[in-house]
């Protein structure tokens, strides 16, 4: 049986097929999809163009490309259907890295630019709410 991470509420992770590190995570439970907080997304050139602004340093964009990726229907927290573009790519949480699927969403409006998910979560990591910093179990 594989080891599993206890992890908290909260994470830092990174991205290294996009360049992107130090990224605070929000674990959600009740989320079945994990998202990225990008801004003017569009198609191009059969090709997705977006910008992760950085979180605690907006001036800071990282300007990400996808040459794959499809369109799926995401239930909002609100209630509200969206259209998202949905991609896939690694991450990196405590020194291991994962395969993921993310949505694309602008989450400027919250506190954590990326949401991990269920799907993401199921098999890999058991979340205490009361922790700070992951540990093996």
């Amino acid at each position: 049986m594989e080891e599993k991470y206890i992890i908290g509420r909260r994470e830092i992770v990174n991205f290294p097929v996009l360049n992107l590190s130090k990224i605070p995570a929000k674990i959600d439970t009740g989320a079945y999809t994990s998202s990225l907080h990008c801004v003017d997304i569009q198609e191009s050139d059969e090709a997705l163009n977006c910008v992760f602004n950085h979180p605690g340093a907006p001036e800071i964009e990282t300007k990400l490309s996808f040459n794959e990726f499809t369109r799926k229907r995401v239930r909002s927290s609100n209630g509200v259907i969206q259209k998202r573009y949905k991609v896939h790519t690694v991450i990196e949480v405590h020194h291991k890295t994962y395969n993921i699927e993310l949505t694309l969403t602008n989450r400027s409006k919250m506190r954590y630019p990326v949401l991990l998910g269920r799907k993401f979560l199921k098999g890999k990591f058991l979340v205490d709410v009361a922790l700070k910093k992951a540990k093996k179990h």
